[in-house]
C-alpha cells in the first residue's frame, strides 16, 4: 500500500505556475520535468511575430497547438494539430499571429547555422485520423505517434459520460493534458482548460501506479458530456477546432 501511495496520480495546476520569459516575445511555463531522462512538459506562448532563430534538436519534441499557429521551413502547425521535431531536426520557428503550444520535450536544443542534412519536422493533422474504439464501451482514441525503441507513444482519448477504465497498473508513466470535460481516479480529479486564464490541469501517473479511471459529467459551461485528453505514455484550453 505504501508503494501505491508514493506513486499516486498527481495534478499540475497550470494556473498556479508563473510564466517565464524565453525571449521578449516568447514565454513558457515548465509544467513537469524528469531530469534523469531529460524529459519535460511545458506550455509556451508566442506573441504575434515571435521568432526562434535556427537551432538543432538534441532529442525530440512533440507539440500540440492549442490556439494560433507556428511555422518552420517544413510547414505550419495550426490549432488542433500536432508537430513532431525528431532528434537532429534543424529549423527556425515563427508565429505570424501568435500561438499557445503544449509540448513534451526530450533533451534540448543547440544553435545551428544551416539546415544541412537535419531531419525535417512533421505535422500531424488529427482531424485526418479516424477515431478507433477503445478498450471499454464509451471510449475512443486516436493513436497518432509512437517510438518503439523508447516505448513512447502519444494518444488522443475521448471518454463519454460515465465511461470507466477498470483498475490497472502503469508499467511506465503517463502525462496527460485535459482539453475538455473531466476525469478522476482514486487519488485526484482532473478538469478542463479554460481560456484565457489556463486553469488547465495535467495528470501525472507514475510507474507501478494502480488506478481506476472514470469520466463524469462536464462542468455546466461545457456543452459535451465527454472527456478529451492527450496522453503521452512513458514519456509522458478551449476545445480545439474540428475533431
Amino acid at each position: 500500500m505504501a508503494a501505491e501511495t508514493s506513486n499516486s496520480s498527481q495534478i499540475i495546476e497550470v494556473a498556479e505556475i508563473a510564466w517565464e520569459s524565453i525571449t521578449p516575445t516568447i514565454k513558457a511555463k515548465i509544467l513537469w520535468s524528469d531530469p534523469p531522462t531529460k524529459r519535460r512538459a511545458q506550455l509556451t506562448r508566442f506573441e504575434p511575430g515571435a521568432f526562434l532563430s535556427m537551432h538543432r534538436h538534441v532529442g525530440d519534441e512533440l507539440l500540440y497547438v492549442i490556439e494560433g499557429s507556428i511555422s518552420d521551413e517544413s510547414g505550419t502547425v495550426s490549432a488542433g494539430s500536432f508537430g513532431y521535431r525528431p532528434n537532429g531536426c534543424v529549423h527556425s520557428v515563427i508565429s505570424k499571429n501568435g500561438a499557445t503550444v503544449f509540448a513534451i520535450i526530450t533533451g534540448g536544443v543547440e544553435p545551428a547555422k544551416g539546415i544541412g542534412a537535419g531531419r525535417p519536422s512533421q505535422t500531424i493533422v488529427l482531424s485526418d485520423i479516424p477515431w478507433t474504439e477503445g478498450p471499454v464501451p464509451g471510449t475512443r482514441h486516436k493513436a497518432f505517434w509512437s517510438d518503439p525503441i523508447t516505448k513512447r507513444r502519444a494518444v488522443m482519448a475521448r471518454f463519454e459520460r460515465g465511461a470507466k477504465l477498470p483498475r490497472h497498473k502503469h508499467v511506465g508513466d503517463e502525462l496527460l493534458f485535459m482539453i475538455e470535460g473531466s476525469n478522476f481516479d482514486e487519488s485526484a480529479s482532473c478538469g478542463p482548460g479554460t481560456w484565457p486564464i489556463f486553469r488547465a490541469d495535467a495528470f501525472i501517473r507514475s510507474s507501478a501506479r494502480s488506478a481506476t479511471l472514470r469520466s463524469r459529467s462536464s462542468p455546466a459551461r461545457w456543452r459535451r458530456w465527454s472527456k478529451t485528453a492527450i496522453a503521452g505514455a512513458a514519456t509522458t484550453p478551449p476545445p480545439p477546432p474540428r475533431y
